[in-house]
């Protein structure tokens, strides 16, 4: 009978797996292998294989939504004899039969970062509170603003008209955390709060942040409250705020916690941002993979919820009350990227 592995004893099983770690394969998938994030995920898992003697394969989508080279790296592995599998699958629903075929081959299928459509299809995921995330910087963003937040006009800087699921929880925790009522929580842009001028999709990348938020403008020109899905596209946002010289009288907010987005919250670009650690995703992950190769333990979730959560903080210079937050020095000695 498989046994349960706890967050205290995961560490511990794996560090004692030693000389017998040596013939255990596993496998890192990530949407792309240039995004800052996903290489600093590969890096702490490359570091935690090779000091756990395990042999690391990694393999990346060509774009974020590159399904296909995910289900054939899926395929790979699986022939090869990988024990496990860490993926952030940027298709959480249509990656699931390629990912049961490798847990019915024995393989441990653990989620980082972006949760599984439904979730149990991994055997568990490693990740951000990303509802959290969200709530934190909605949060201070109504806190901030003050009495000011019940006349707010905001923009909704999203991910993808897919809505994947981490887009979905970020956005829709940024909206609860400015108390604002939602509709249905598993997806975005179906509440009706005037409040919400509209949303647009950017595929987290600068240009499309720039786009989505020129087009929310041509909406509404006096929004002055901008989420964004993450911080390369809050700094395209703020790229098109700039142009119409509104840089300074509109509040940007993020998720991430890459140096360069610490960095711009320093600079005044992002109000806040909500930091992310995605190097301990994957050491865990790699942990977790030695320990099931071992003695078939599974990773346990976090007390109250469906993953195991690996942590975020609200990252300002300018702290709300009632929201904890650190400081951006606190936050550039845990950035990534």
């Amino acid at each position: 009978m498989k046994t349960v592995l706890t967050a205290s004893a995961l560490a511990i099983a794996a560090m004692t797996t030693g000389a017998q770690a040596s013939d255990i394969g596993a496998c890192l998938i990530t949407k792309t292998d240039t995004n800052p994030f996903f290489v600093k995920m590969r890096e702490g898992a490359t570091a935690k294989a090779e000091e756990l003697g395990i042999a690391l394969n990694s393999y990346a989508g060509k774009i974020d939504g590159d399904n296909e080279t995910q289900v054939a790296a899926i395929e790979t592995c699986i022939a090869n004899g990988a024990k496990g599998i860490l993926i952030t699958a940027s298709d959480p629903s249509g990656i699931v039969p390629s990912l049961q075929q490798a847990r019915d081959a024995g393989l441990l299928v653990i989620a980082l970062d972006t949760p599984l459509d439904p979730s149990d299809a991994a055997d568990m995921t490693f990740a951000t509170d990303n509802f959290l995330a969200g709530e934190l910087i909605g949060k201070w963003a109504a806190a901030s603003l003050g009495d000011a937040a019940a006349d707010a006009k905001i923009a909704m800087l999203d991910l993808a008209v897919s809505q994947p699921t981490v887009g979905v929880l970020r956005d829709q925790g940024f909206l609860k955390g400015f108390g604002i009522e939602l509709g249905d929580p598993n997806k975005w842009g179906d509440e009706d709060d005037s409040r919400v001028v509209g949303h647009d999709v950017t595929a987290g990348n600068e240009e499309g942040g720039r786009k989505a938020m020129e087009n929310l403008l041509a909406q509404d020109p006096f929004i002055n409250v901008v989420y964004t899905i993450n911080e390369p596209a809050a700094a395209g946002a703020y790229e098109a705020l700039k142009a119409i010289g509104r840089e300074n009288d509109v509040l940007i907010v993020s998720v991430d916690g890459g140096c360069p987005g610490v960095q711009n919250v320093a600079e005044g670009v992002i109000g806040a941002t909500s930091q992310q650690y995605p190097m301990r995703m994957a050491s865990l992950g790699i942990e977790a993979i030695a320990a099931w190769a071992k003695d078939g333990i599974k990773p346990s979730a976090t007390d109250g919820k469906d993953f195991f959560d690996t942590g975020v903080s609200l990252v300002t210079d300018q702290p709300a009350s009632g929201v904890d937050s650190i400081t951006v020095a606190e936050g550039n000695d845990l950035c990534w990227g």
